[in-house]
């Protein structure tokens, strides 16, 4: 499993790229524990290229880190086949996010 770490400043966000196996049944979930409140996740803009059928694409994903700050929260990715929920997840993703405190400086 890879692991990332990226600080950001309240309001700022980061995107992330992950290979999709969409075509083979995968897709990419997240869980946020630490400070929940923190960050927040969303699937991001469609990442242009053309693919061939079949093909692995590539997914991004912004975080977001929220106001006030101050707090440190963990995004495990996961990409598994929702019809096999027992099932091992085929790749894993960390990104711990640790967000400083609101600076209260000009807008």
């Amino acid at each position: 499993m890879e692991v990332r770490r990226v600080v950001l400043g309240p309001g700022e966000r980061y995107e992330l790229r992950l290979t999709g196996r969409g075509a083979r049944g995968y897709v990419w979930t997240w869980q946020v524990t630490g400070d929940t409140d923190a960050v927040s996740v969303a699937p991001g803009p469609t990442v242009a290229g053309a693919a061939t059928p079949g093909a692995a694409v590539e997914l991004s994903y912004v975080v977001r880190a929220l106001p006030p700050g101050g707090g440190r929260a963990g995004i495990r990715f996961a990409q598994v086949r929702p019809p096999y929920p027992d099932e091992a997840p085929y790749d894993e993703f960390l990104l711990e996010v640790e967000v400083t405190p609101g600076s209260g400086g000009a807008g």
